[in-house]
């Protein structure tokens, strides 16, 4: 340790975690020019030359040209996402509880004698199915 001073780690460090975030900011705008549905195949063709044949001018480029449109397509996709999961949460929820709630009132029924086992059974046997 004492042949690479401090202060050189800290420059090390430095630079890895600029090739690091340069390497993440590459990715995310390659991820944005396939998400991008408002292009056609010519425009995703040429952003992704661009961006690979000179990927500091095609990136910068990029995200002069395109940054606010990012943004909402990050926002669009996020919000898109969270409704999905708020359906698929409400049609798995609803599912359940609506089979329970008949199936209590299918034994409120036999329990009163207002419908006989076979009844019970049939009954049941469709709901669970």
């Amino acid at each position: 340790m004492d042949d690479y001073p401090l202060l050189n780690f800290f420059w090390t460090m430095l630079w890895f975690f600029v090739w690091v975030m340069w390497f993440f900011l590459l990715f995310k705008v390659i991820t944005d020019i396939f998400r991008d549905h408002t292009l056609g195949g010519w425009g995703k063709a040429g952003w992704l030359i661009l961006v690979l044949v000179l990927p500091f001018i095609g990136i910068f480029v990029y995200l002069i040209a395109r940054g606010r449109s990012m943004h909402e397509r990050d926002r669009k996709q996020a919000e898109e996402q969270q409704a999905a999961f708020r359906a698929y949460v409400q049609q798995t929820a609803g599912a359940g509880s609506g089979s329970a709630d008949e199936l209590h009132k299918l034994s409120a029924l036999k329990d009163k004698g207002d419908i006989t086992q076979e009844e019970f059974d049939r009954a049941k046997a469709k709901i669970l199915a």
